[in-house]
């Protein structure tokens, strides 16, 4: 769900070292709007951020309530991944750190994007 204020994800595995680890049981955290990224969180747009099916990099920050962990994506290497084109449904490729394209259509929208990792 997201909403002007925060956007809320399952999380369905959790990095330990450099190994990713699938989670049995899939948990929920929150993304506030001031955890998106680093600076003036009153310019943020969480629409602008996130889109419902995007896979997003984030970094816990504690367990919040009883239900939810807090996350962020402040980081340089933290936030989408893999985000799906909604005109094409195809995978988009990031080309700015707020930006994603789609390769087929050439459109263009806008994305907390992760910076690639080396592999």
């Amino acid at each position: 769900r997201i909403n002007i204020m925060q956007v809320t994800v399952d999380i369905y595995s959790q990095n330990v070292g450099m190994t990713a680890n699938a989670l049995s049981n899939f948990s929920s955290g929150i993304i506030r709007k001031e955890d998106v990224r680093s600076g003036a969180s009153e310019e943020v747009e969480i629409i602008s951020s996130y889109r419902p099916g995007d896979i997003i990099l984030a970094k816990i920050l504690s367990l919040g309530d009883s239900r939810r962990y807090f996350l962020t994506t402040a980081e340089a290497d933290l936030g989408v991944v893999r985000a799906t084109c909604a005109s094409s449904g195809k995978e988009m490729v990031p080309i700015s750190w707020k930006e994603m394209q789609c390769p087929l259509t050439k459109v263009k929208e806008a994305r907390k994007c992760a910076k690639p990792r080396q592999q």
